[in-house]
């Protein structure tokens, strides 16, 4: 592309430390996408984690299993009320339409997991006046800050 520092066509996304910090230490709901009952998921044991910080889990999952005691939803948009967090838990060639679930939801931000990246949905959420966390999870962040 002309112009192009080297850099690429889209700037790379960068975690922004006091982002990370207020989302994992504000109390909120955060819908966790693909959080389904099956305990050897990572989902499983970082939703639980989330419950221990505090947070308010809602599971959307297309079988809408109730976990850790929280009724799940079968897409975002069939989630009720006001979601802060939507936390990506889908490959990354999935990300992107839940990201856009997001947006339209009214999500305040969007986390992508660990090892999930779209560098061209982290821009339409920034785009869309959400804050965005891409590619690592709460049980590294949480810690490394000094979040219990």
């Amino acid at each position: 592309m002309a112009g192009s520092t080297g850099t690429g066509t889209t700037s790379r996304h960068r975690n922004d430390p006091e982002v990370v910090r207020r989302l994992l230490s504000t109390p909120g709901r955060w819908a966790v996408v693909g959080l389904s009952s099956n305990p050897r998921r990572v989902a499983y044991g970082i939703a639980s984690y989330l419950q221990a910080l505090g947070m308010t889990i809602v599971p959307v999952h297309p079988k809408a299993d109730t976990v850790h005691g929280e009724q799940g939803y079968p897409t975002l948009a069939d989630v009720p009320g006001q979601v802060d967090v939507v936390d990506v838990f889908v490959r990354s060639d999935l990300a992107g339409a839940v990201v856009d679930d997001a947006i339209a939801a009214g999500a305040k931000a969007v986390w992508l997991q660990l090892g999930v990246i779209d560098e061209a949905a982290a821009a339409r959420a920034k785009a869309a006046g959400l804050e965005v966390v891409m590619d690592t999870c709460p049980a590294i962040e949480a810690p490394r800050l000094g979040i219990e």
